[in-house]
């Protein structure tokens, strides 16, 4: 590698040829993305839930938070129901907007389904 020092209006500079200049980048971008997938592979490891691109863009698409949970996590409206001591034809009400739960009810889906709270509730207005 061939480098020119040059000092600029005070400051010290480094002059090298773009060829260099593309591969240093490149190298560097390379090193950051294998640091990335170290510490993806960490917080994987230590249990941290990884979301299919598939379950994000039905969320984002605007389906029902509560069916498509339930859907991932592969139970079945009556299997989700006796986790919460509902009826799996409430639960589809649910999922339809056809019936609304307290609290406590959305608590226990969330925790049924390994959630946060605020990745099941509905959106205000849906």
């Amino acid at each position: 590698m061939t480098v020119q020092f040059v000092e600029i209006a005070g400051a010290q500079m480094v002059v090298l040829s773009r060829e260099e200049f593309v591969h240093l980048s490149e190298a560097a971008e390379n090193y950051a993305d294998i640091v990335a997938a170290v510490k993806a592979d960490e917080r994987r490891a230590s249990g941290e839930e990884y979301i299919p691109a598939e379950i994000v863009h039905r969320l984002i698409n605007g389906e029902n938070p509560l069916m498509v949970w339930r859907q991932h996590r592969g139970l079945t409206l009556d299997g989700l129901g006796e986790m919460v001591s509902r009826q799996g034809s409430f639960i589809s009400k649910l999922e339809k907007g056809r019936a609304e739960g307290g609290i406590r009810l959305w608590q226990e889906l969330a925790k049924a389904l390994k959630l946060d709270l605020e990745d099941l509730l509905p959106v205000a207005g849906d």
